[in-house]
């Protein structure tokens, strides 16, 4: 996260930093403040970082590939592209060539909305950049086709030669505190530990000697498969720890339906959440500042986290509940501490084999570390691409799936406030942010909210092919005429009931949470 002092232009995309991760977003304004980094802004919305910009590129939601297929295009054409390094780091670039050149500034302000002069000017300030950083976040991956939004960042990446050193890179900002470790050990459903994928039958013998039991070389489902599969009767049972699918999940109506027919709901959680109502057991764990363990933050950095306060009532530490349920079904996980387990993640993980307790005792360790006298990879890819050679991968624009027409004009934007978090399970517990954000709030432009007969704060139906929600109107021009923007931290008015789960990404399985058809309807008076 320091090499971004490097960076000469930095693009942050598809992310609302300031707010969705104030720390890091307050780097990024001090750099543009008081050393005149560039800021290239690619949002929907106009952000709290547009004010520190020097470009924000206003897209239609759900238009990004055109819009980075339109910058390679101006790169490749005006020769401003790495040669060298294409040519030495690189393979596919011919085939990349022959699909972004139908993708010309001109088509793209067709597309986008943007203007073509700005998408010109945002490719040559990266390209011709020394250094240059790309930052995104889930305004990127939260769509039906998040894969190929995500690859197109990595060609113009790779083309520029953006890569592998500091102030460079194509940089996730993950959207909670140990996500990242979360994955590392396998909380996905095609990999297990260490991105090791489990249909890998060298991999599945390795694990099956390790834990003694047979285990099954079949891709497990991601969230939204589950409920699809609950619902079909394929999936009888669900285990859910520290998650609110009845906030999070897009189709909420179909969410509680597939969580109906479930013939055993666990939850598992710190607090009695939404989803806790649909639970038939319940099992209370430990918060943070009452166990011990590893968090891996967003720059892959592995940090101790010790305990500071003592458990309350008959709270327990995650790993202990999942260790006593495992005996009782016949399986002893005689683990002594969270030490243990992880000196068991070391033998079986390549990029954490050279951490230890000892040696991150004071300050972490950024994986990949293969030894004990390893430093750590602070960047990745240095000196060489880690797959050999960086994959240059043609994607093509397909619009969003869920298109605005005449019955469902409006089309709906779903992010976060700087006040909560996620689905307020902790935050909605505290006066002060409650007292920040007391309420959800729908913004819409003033000139579709005096169309419609809508003033600020009045309250207004929000309806869609799935379902409504009713909250209070907010008249801003952070939105763009046809667009309107809300969060999704209020069981009050769950947002989540309005989005779909039926097309997938079909590489990550994320559904369309950033794009969603709805029309205004104006129920009651502001106050």
């Amino acid at each position: 996260m320091g090499d971004i002092e490097d960076a000469e232009v930095i693009l942050v995309v598809g992310s609302n930093t300031t707010e969705n991760h104030p720390v890091f977003g307050m780097k990024v304004r001090k750099l543009a403040r008081m050393k005149g980094t560039n800021l290239i802004i690619i949002d929907p919305r106009r952000i709290d970082l547009v004010d520190d910009a020097v470009l924000h590129l206003p897209l239609k939601a759900g238009t990004d590939i055109a819009l980075f297929n339109a910058m390679l295009n101006v790169i490749i054409r005006e020769e401003l592209y790495d040669k060298k390094f294409v040519e030495e780091n690189t393979e596919g670039f011919e085939e990349l060539l022959k699909v972004v050149e139908k993708y010309t500034p001109e088509l793209a302000e067709e597309i986008t909305g943007v203007p073509k002069d700005d998408i010109i000017s945002a490719a040559r300030m990266y390209a011709k950049a020394e250094r240059a950083s790309i930052i995104y976040c889930m305004g990127v991956t939260q769509h039906a086709k998040g894969t190929d939004n995500v690859k197109s960042l990595s060609n113009l990446a790779l083309v520029c030669g953006h890569i592998g050193k500091p102030g460079t890179g194509v940089n996730p900002l993950r959207g909670q505190n140990n996500v990242q470790g979360a994955c590392d050990m396998g909380g996905l459903p095609v990999f297990y530990p260490g991105y090791q994928r489990v249909d890998v039958e060298e991999v599945k013998r390795k694990f099956e000697k390790l834990w003694n039991a047979k285990l099954s070389a079949e891709p497990g489902l991601t969230v939204v498969e589950m409920g699809h599969a609950a619902i079909e009767g394929k999936v009888k049972a669900l285990y859910i720890m520290g998650e609110n699918p009845v906030l999070t999940d897009p189709d909420l109506h179909h969410m509680e339906e597939a969580l109906r027919k479930l013939d055993l709901l666990v939850v598992q959680d710190i607090f009695f959440t939404e989803t806790c109502d649909f639970a038939h057991v319940v099992l209370p764990a430990c918060a943070f500042s009452e166990k011990e363990g590893t968090f891996t933050n967003t720059e892959r950095r592995v940090q101790r986290v010790r305990r500071a306060l003592k458990p309350k009532g008959g709270t327990k530490d995650d790993w202990k509940i999942i260790a006593e349920l495992s005996e009782r079904l016949g399986y002893p996980m005689p683990y002594r501490d969270a030490e243990e387990i992880f000196e068991e993640i070391r033998k079986v993980t390549p990029q954490y084999a050279g951490i230890t307790y000892r040696r991150i005792d004071r300050v972490g360790i950024q994986w990949p570390c293969p030894t004990e006298d390893h430093p750590g990879t602070p960047i990745l890819h240095v000196g060489k691409i880690a797959r050999g050679k960086g994959l240059l991968v043609p994607v093509e624009y397909r619009p969003p799936v869920e298109q605005p027409d005449r019955e469902y004009p409006f089309v709906l934007v779903t992010g976060r406030n700087y006040y909560h978090y996620h689905t307020g399970t902790m935050t909605r517990k505290c006066k002060v942010l409650n007292y920040g954000a007391p309420e959800p709030i729908l913004e819409i432009h003033p000139i579709d909210a005096h169309i419609i007969g809508v003033s600020d704060e009045d309250m207004v139906k929000v309806v869609g092919r799935r379902g409504s929600i009713e909250l209070k109107a907010k008249l801003s021009e952070r939105v763009k005429r046809g667009e309107v923007f809300s969060t999704f931290h209020f069981h009050e008015a769950r947002v989540n009931v309005l989005t779909g789960s039926q097309e997938l990404d079909p590489v990550a399985k994320i559904p369309e949470l950033k794009v969603t058809a709805v029309r205004i309807e104006k129920v009651g008076k502001g106050e």
